[in-house]
């Protein structure tokens, strides 16, 4: 067979392995994923491919071009966002301060987790993102580790700390950022100082706290659209 005749009956909008993608096809894939984090943020993994095609603004084939399935794109979501903690983990665990790493993982894993509602659903709640638990927990526990031991060494955190308490610290800055969305979600930020000092063996003061308290009338309107 030519190569003429190869490439004629090659399936259309099929990449060759290895290549990369066009500019204009790596702008659609993130686009197609944004749509997808906030559709599935807003109603859940029962939404389909045309659904995230409409909010992506491309056409449909080209979402099923990129993702044949709901799993593969949640899939792509999800490795994605470990990349960016893991990242964040790496620059953190290359600060020479010890416990200044530490706490600037802390932080801004923090920040991507508040602002990125998409995956946090995928990590705790999807069915699809459940499979991958175990794949971030191998990439990135690791790192943290040794974030922790490092703090631990240099007498910056307390002993008693384990690597498996940072991310449920992480969870729990996600939850309340989730519960307090409708009045401040920058409300996690108060917390994580609170629990910055409550991590150290010793201390001479307290951190100021970088955000004020919600306000009685805060708390109600939070509890409201909980309810609802």
């Amino acid at each position: 067979m030519t190569s003429s005749a190869a490439q004629s009956i090659r399936p259309p909008g099929r990449a060759k392995p290895g290549r990369p993608l066009r500019r204009d096809a790596a702008r659609n894939r993130e686009r197609i994923l944004a749509a997808a984090a906030e559709l599935f943020t807003e109603r859940g993994f029962q939404v389909t491919l045309d659904e995230v095609a409409r909010r992506a603004g491309v056409g449909v084939g080209t979402v099923y071009r990129r993702f044949p399935d709901k799993e593969a794109l949640a899939d792509a979501l999800f490795q994605d966002r470990i990349t960016a903690l893991v990242d964040l983990a790496e620059q953190a665990r290359a600060d020479p301060d010890e416990w200044a790493g530490l706490v600037s993982f802390l932080a801004q894993a923090g920040a991507l987790l508040s602002a990125d509602v998409g995956l946090r659903q995928i990590l705790m709640f999807a069915t699809y993102g459940q499979d991958r638990v175990g794949e971030a927990r191998s990439r990135l526990l690791p790192v943290v580790t040794q974030l922790v031991t490092r703090a631990q060494a240099a007498g910056a955190v307390r002993a008693d700390l384990r690597p498996t308490d940072i991310p449920l610290i992480e969870v729990m800055l996600a939850a309340v950022t989730d519960y307090a969305r409708p009045a401040r979600p920058e409300i996690w930020r108060r917390y994580l100082a609170l629990i910055v000092d409550g991590l150290q063996p010793s201390r001479r003061g307290v951190t100021e706290l970088p955000v004020a308290p919600l306000s009685p009338a805060e708390v109600e309107n939070v509890m409201r659209a909980t309810r609802r």
